[in-house]
């Protein structure tokens, strides 16, 4: 909520003098068919997915435009372009993300702040487990590279999106 992503960017500038880098990896997904799916279920994955990226962005950006350099990474998903059953709200949030990520990085490029977004598949997390034991064959049927990813995977991503050698990329 804002109060708490106010609270979070306030205490690292003052412990830190200045926020550089933000990743916005928080997430969550409450599956259930669209036309079933409560109102609480469809406005708590938005809530956290993409309001929580607002939030955070929108008091982070302020304070890399100050300084003209700063780095922000949204975690969206392959669920927006793949689709699947159950996960409607899931799918519309981080869509959001990664319009919201296009808009800002054309507003923020002039200011030396970049802005992009990760879309991983699944990734072996405490999220991703519950799924993993149900159908662990028939989703390694359906990547690529026939695993699951770890989330060492994604951070050496972050890691690259956050450095000089990423200066360019933003938007993407």
């Amino acid at each position: 909520d804002r109060a708490q992503a106010a609270a979070m960017v306030q205490a690292v500038v003052e412990r830190c003098g200045r926020i550089d880098i933000l990743v916005n990896n928080a997430g969550i997904i409450r599956e259930g068919l669209f036309v079933e799916m409560s109102d609480e279920d469809w406005g708590s994955v938005l809530a956290t997915n993409l309001d929580g990226v607002y939030h955070t962005t929108r008091l982070a950006a302020r304070e890399m435009m100050s300084r003209g350099w700063g780095r922000i990474i949204n975690v969206s998903s392959v669920m927006v372009s793949r689709g699947a059953r159950g996960q409607v709200n899931y799918a519309a949030s981080k869509g959001g993300v990664n319009a919201l990520t296009r808009a800002l990085a054309t507003e923020l490029a002039a200011r030396g702040v970049t802005v992009n977004a990760i879309a991983p598949g699944l990734i072996e997390t405490d999220m991703s487990r519950p799924f993993l034991g149900v159908a662990a064959g028939k989703i390694r049927d359906l990547i690529p590279m026939r695993r699951v990813g770890r989330p060492e995977e994604v951070a050496a991503l972050a890691v690259f999106l956050a450095s000089e050698e990423a200066s360019y990329l933003t938007g993407q």
